[in-house]
């Protein structure tokens, strides 16, 4: 019998760990596949997907020992931030199979995030997950994890007015940069980036009143298509130099391994400048903050400065969460008992067949109609006699402590079962 996997959660956020550490650790998309092979060719971890934003790194894994999968996933993030495990893990934060479970749907509701409420995180967890199914390290626990927490997260928006609590990071980091600077209504405005982030960039300055916009990536293509989306216009990478002289905003949010703008380039531009780095790692070197007239707003500064207290609608999203958790634990114990259920099934139908051989060499005799029916009578017993029991023991099994219940058939029957995996077609009879 194969080992049960688990749930676990390994990461590390803003609220356990400075941007420098962040920075070590976000992953680029290019860098992914490597990253999950990696982690799914160690010992303990049967399946693996890494979200990487502007402030969290963390890896859901499901694994067959708890100490071994810690030490797996731990010893991964350990080696690509360069650090011993015992300095990385204060910084760590770790959740297993129930507290799983909650932390990935808290996630995906925006509940754990620097400004509480925010939306896009659910754009950035479906491509982790997405990733992930595309490198096939995604098996059968996760997929439904995953696709079970992008529902709670849509639920929850719907249902709740947390959005009011912060839109975005973008929002949050303008409105903290305007408390500093004017008003960015009617004034020139520059992203850098032409992701995800950009996008979101570029529309809430559009929400604010900023004008004219301007967008420039390294990819002016990708900056042409994501300007006529949001009325921009796009400029070429290579006039950076000469856009820094003609606007009053800028919001940078590449995925450079190194930062766009520097000490040197924004003081070229000769003119006061708020500057909102969005990026992870940083897009902006740190001492542009030395420059005179710049404010800089980064994710460092944002998370120190962000309060978000709980209000009525964090306190409905909580409770939303709670009983989505338990329906999924629910749907979990439902479908771990599934397989034990199909190889009795199948016990049966062996037994079965093994009589139903014996009797046709002990009564050449039968004729082919007699002995059809006599299969039949048979089956129709015996699936009579297994019908109430196996619906009991999907029924026991959805309740706390109901792992008993499939174990004491599997050791009735000698029953040999991997847990591992289940038949989906099994799974989807029990499910919420």
């Amino acid at each position: 019998m194969t080992a049960k996997a688990n749930l676990l959660v390994v990461g590390l956020s803003h609220r356990t760990a400075g941007v420098p550490l962040l920075e070590r650790l976000t992953l680029s998309p290019g860098e992914m596949p490597a990253v999950l092979a990696e982690l799914v060719s160690q010992q303990y971890v049967d399946e693996a997907v890494v979200l990487s934003t502007c402030n969290r790194v963390e890896v859901y894994a499901a694994v067959t020992a708890f100490h071994g999968g810690l030490a797996d996933v731990g010893g991964a993030l350990a080696a690509r931030a360069g650090l011993a495990m015992h300095e990385l893990a204060p910084q760590l934060y770790v959740h297993y199979e129930v507290d799983a479970v909650r932390h990935a749907f808290r996630v995906a509701a925006g509940l754990d995030s620097m400004v509480v409420g925010e939306a896009q995180i659910l754009g950035q967890l479906r491509d982790a997950y997405g990733a992930a199914g595309d490198q096939g390290s995604a098996g059968r626990l996760l997929h439904e994890l995953l696709q079970q927490a992008l529902r709670v997260g849509k639920r929850v928006h719907a249902e709740t007015e947390i959005d009011r609590a912060g839109q975005s990071v973008v929002s949050a980091a303008l409105a903290y940069g305007q408390g500093a600077t004017a008003p960015v209504d009617g004034r020139p405005a520059l992203v850098i980036g032409a992701g995800a982030m950009g996008a979101l960039s570029l529309a809430t300055l559009r929400r604010a009143g900023a004008s004219p916009l301007y967008v420039t990536n390294r990819s002016h293509q990708r900056a042409e298509r994501l300007a006529e989306l949001h009325g921009a216009e796009a400029v070429p990478f290579a006039e950076l130099p000469s856009l820094l002289e003609r606007v009053d905003v800028v919001v940078s949010a590449t995925a450079s391994p190194e930062p766009v703008l520097d000490a040197p380039l924004v003081s070229g531009a000769g003119r006061d400048l708020l500057i909102l780095d969005l990026a992870m790692p940083r897009d902006v070197a740190p001492a542009v903050r030395d420059v005179p007239g710049v404010t800089l707003v980064d994710i460092e500064l944002l998370s120190e400065s962000l309060s978000t207290p709980a209000d009525a609608e964090e306190r409905a999203g909580e409770e939303i969460v709670a009983a989505e958790v338990e329906a999924f634990l629910t749907w979990l114990r439902g479908a771990d008992v599934a397989p034990t259920v199909a190889a009795l099934r199948a016990r049966a139908d062996e037994v079965v067949e093994a009589e139903l051989r014996r009797l046709a060499q002990r009564c050449p005799e039968l004729s082919d109609e007699a002995r059809g029916e006599v299969s039949h009578s048979i089956h129709r017993i015996v699936q009579r006699l297994l019908h109430q029991p196996t619906v009991r023991v999907r029924q026991l099994a959805a309740e706390p402590g109901g792992e008993a219940y499939a174990q004491a058939l599997r050791e009735l029957f000698d029953l040999q079962v991997p847990t591992s995996g289940i038949n989906p077609t099994e799974a989807s009879e029990v499910h919420p």
